[in-house]
């Protein structure tokens, strides 16, 4: 049976087909329950009558009550408009519409009282309001109004005469009808414990609350409401997953300790000494291992990976390592090259251009079993790449592969699922974590190895070119080499790409005694790849470039990063690009290159920047500034499908709220229990493709 929420949108009084298909297209609102869960982002507050003598300039609004004076038509053509007046008996208001003129003159009235909200603008000595909403003053507005919602729109709903008062009264019209089909959906203990106010109170106060307490406890439930279903069914995967898959037990350190005493070039931090004692309790407990290693670049994660090989090839199994890009793989591979051959370990390289001949030796040591590591790309993916025993998935850089893939590598296995280890360089702060990686392991590599020391970052202006390019001829002529970035953003592509070649091309004027490379994402892979090396071979001292160094290139000798346009790149762009220095033993710098004009996000932005390169606190910045879907990518936010919760803010909440799921779990993972009871209808009424528990069905 159909939920009174699953009703269709154009049943509601005032919709209709017409209305109903604009919507469904321009709001994704389908069904009832679509609609009440459509929030307003701010309230006004319509509570307060102002006298107009006491208007001042800063007002965002303004609510006043008087009687209509005087209006007339003035000007013609496109500078005709209507002027009205009207006093409250402390001053005159003027009133000001532009459109709609003969339809307003028609309805409002001289000598009649009425109610005016909107924004006031000085003019003169006097004040006036464009287009502001009239209505007549009845015994029930005279007494001011309530905080009033505010929805998001699109300009095509404004056209078409679908404001947020329209929205707003078919809101009105559809709580009153909802008022007996709105169930409880959290526990007794947890509304009691945390001090919730009903789902039925929560819904009717986050639309039309009568006070600013009542707006704070509406918002108060919903988040955590929301929060607690998301991590819900993320614990519950955790623990399903614990259950019901076993993991292959390796717990064979012999080829770990021989590489470690002698082989291991250099000493592990405390913090990659933890995360390995970490990942290999995993692996010795007969569970399947779903953990996520997270640390800034050159935190030394590759080496965490490999030593976590040795003890899976030590159980005569096999490891896979997944790449997002070629040049990525190919730069793991040879690393990992190094230590293995050291270990008389047999590894080998897979990507889209491996050739024909190579992939059948590789296919066949795989299915021997011979072939122990395994280094590629998606190709690794392939139908045809199987493997005899596979022990271990490794995926770097997770957030650009799909669910989807991620499950192809998990599905090599025939008899017992390998152990997964996710890696990210991209630091993801605390609350983001929990909400698109709850259902996994998290560690964290947060300290850098011994002898590198932290890249000093300057902020200059354009105005300072000239002692910029002093500082590099200084930096060059110590043997150290410099990456020069432009942005390139699709829309402008092909005016960025003017701007990158008429940088490189005053690079060249500035530093005519200077070898310089240029790369770019329009190049051929080719042309791209010999660029690449001659900077690698320091053949060139100067790289200019788009964000494609992002991720991949690692030459310790380059010492010096010169970010150009600084302010048009994201806070996480900018840490990642700086990464790419501070590789050697070498002091490093990064110099931001903006113009004076920042606006304010921009400034936030650099100066954070300038402030620290601690990874972690760089994603919190830009969490705030950002939100978490641009965070994560288009493919992440899906996974979010938030309301009303906001992870940047509501920290605390998401904390009490998973604290909660874990409880509940531990004591009922199946949630049969009779105090549990509606926390499983809720789950059972939710569509099976639903990421979000919490909303309404």
């Amino acid at each position: 049976m159909a939920s009174f929420f699953e009703t269709p949108i154009e049943y509601l009084k005032g919709v209709g087909p017409q209305r109903s298909s604009l919507l469904n297209k321009e709001l994704n609102i389908f069904t009832f329950g679509d609609l009440i869960q459509y929030y307003p982002f701010r309230h006004e507050d319509r509570v307060k009558f102002y006298a107009i003598n006491d208007i001042y300039d800063e007002m965002p609004y303004v609510q006043v009550k008087g009687t209509l004076l005087r209006k007339e038509i003035i000007g013609t053509g496109f500078k005709k408009r209507l002027v009205a007046s009207i006093s409250d008996g402390t001053d005159e208001l003027e009133l000001v519409w532009f459109q709609g003129i003969a339809w307003i003159q028609d309805k409002i009235k001289t000598g009649v009282q009425y109610v005016v909200f909107g924004k006031p603008t000085r003019y003169g000595s006097k004040f006036n309001i464009a287009h502001p909403e009239i209505e007549l003053l009845t015994p029930k507005n005279e007494k001011g109004g309530t905080l009033y919602p505010v929805y998001s729109l699109t300009e095509k709903l404004k056209g078409k005469h679908v404001d947020s008062k329209a929205i707003a009264k078919l809101m009105q019209e559809l709580l009153a009808k909802a008022a007996d089909h709105i169930r409880e959906t959290l526990p007794r203990s947890a509304t009691d414990k945390f001090k919730l106010i009903s789902k039925k109170e929560a819904l009717q106060h986050i639309h039309f609350p009568q006070t600013i307490e009542q707006l704070a406890q509406a918002q108060q439930r919903l988040k955590f409401e929301e929060l607690f279903y998301i991590q819900l069914r993320l614990l519950k995967m955790k623990v399903v997953r614990q259950e019901k898959f076993r993991g292959q037990v390796f717990q064979d350190t012999r080829l770990l300790t021989a590489f470690y005493n002698d082989h291991l070039p250099f000493a592990l931090t405390d913090a990659q000494k933890k995360v390995i004692r970490e990942i290999y309790t995993d692996l010795k407990s007969g569970k399947q291992m779903n953990r996520l290693v997270q640390g800034d670049v050159g935190s030394g994660k590759t080496i965490v990976a490999f030593i976590c090989m040795l003890v899976v090839a030590a159980g005569n199994a096999q490891a896979a390592f997944m790449a997002p890009t070629e040049i990525l793989a190919q730069q793991h591979y040879k690393n990992l090259k190094r230590y293995a051959d050291s270990m008389q370990l047999p590894i080998a390289l897979l990507t889209g251009s491996t050739k024909k001949s190579e992939r059948k030796v590789i296919h066949e040591g795989l299915l021997s079993g011979e072939l122990k590591i395994l280094i590629g790309t998606h190709a690794l993916l392939e139908e045809e790449v199987q493997f005899n025993n596979l022990g271990l998935s490794i995926i770097d850089e997770q957030h650009r592969f799909g669910v989807a893939q991620r499950s192809k590598l998990w599905q090599k296995n025939v008899d017992i699922y390998p152990h997964i280890l996710v890696m990210t360089a991209t630091p993801i702060p605390r609350t983001l974590a929990m909400t698109l990686y709850g259902d996994l392991d998290i560690s964290t590599i947060d300290q850098l190895p011994a002898g590198r020391k932290p890249i000093k970052t300057l902020h200059k202006f354009d105005a300072h070119r000239l002692q910029v390019n002093e500082f590099l001829r200084k930096e060059i002529a110590k043997g150290r080499q410099v990456y020069m970035v432009y942005p390139l953003i699709e829309e402008s592509e092909k005016l960025d790409l003017k701007h990158l070649e008429d940088g490189y091309e005053s690079v060249c004027r500035a530093f005519p005694e200077v070898a310089v490379s240029i790369v770019h994402g329009r190049m051929k892979p080719e042309a791209k790849d010999f660029e690449m090396a001659r900077f690698i071979k320091n053949e060139t001292k100067i790289m200019v470039a788009t964000t494609v160094i992002e991720v991949g290139v690692d030459v310790p000798n380059a010492s010096v990063m010169v970010i150009e346009n600084a302010e048009r790149f994201g806070l996480s762009q900018l840490h990642q690009l700086r990464g790419r220095v501070g590789r050697g033993a070498e002091q490093s710098y990064c110099i931001l290159m903006t113009n004076s004009k920042l606006g304010a996000d921009s400034k936030t932005r650099i100066e954070t920047m300038v402030r620290t390169t601690n990874g972690f606190d760089i994603a919190e910045t830009d969490l705030k500034l950002r939100g978490p879907g641009d965070l994560m990518g288009t493919q992440q936010s899906g996974a979010l499908d938030l309301l009303v919760a906001d992870l940047a803010k509501d920290g605390a909440i998401l904390q009490e709220a998973r604290e909660l799921a874990k409880e509940i779990l531990r004591d009922d993972p199946e949630l049969d229990k009779p105090e549990n009871k509606l926390i499983r209808t809720q789950i059972d009424s939710m569509r099976k493709t639903v990421v979000n528990w919490s909303r309404i069905s």
